[in-house]
């Protein structure tokens, strides 16, 4: 659903200047920026998670100890990915 809203301002933002100004005063606000962060958020584990099955597909780490270790893994890089998205929309 976010997605989607963020494609509507995209579309908003590439019709014409006054769309443009619409979307940048609407995307100022605290919440925005938080909702923002929230789907980089969801994206970036998603991208994360998705090269850990990439490298699962390939024969590494298909043990029960690599998985937890993978798991573990996913979870750091996210957490780092996450705080950098922070940084970048705030």
């Amino acid at each position: 659903m976010g997605i989607a809203v963020l494609l509507y301002a995209l579309d908003l933002s590439l019709t014409s200047e006054e769309g443009f100004e619409q979307v940048k005063a609407c995307l100022t606000s605290p919440l925005a920026k938080f909702v923002i962060w929230g789907l980089l958020s969801a994206l970036l584990y998603h991208m994360v998670a998705g090269i850990r099955h990439l490298i699962m597909d390939m024969g590494i780490g298909e043990t029960l100890e690599g998985g937890k270790l993978g798991s573990k893994i996913v979870i750091a890089i996210s957490a780092v990915l996450i705080v950098l998205a922070g940084v970048w929309v705030w």
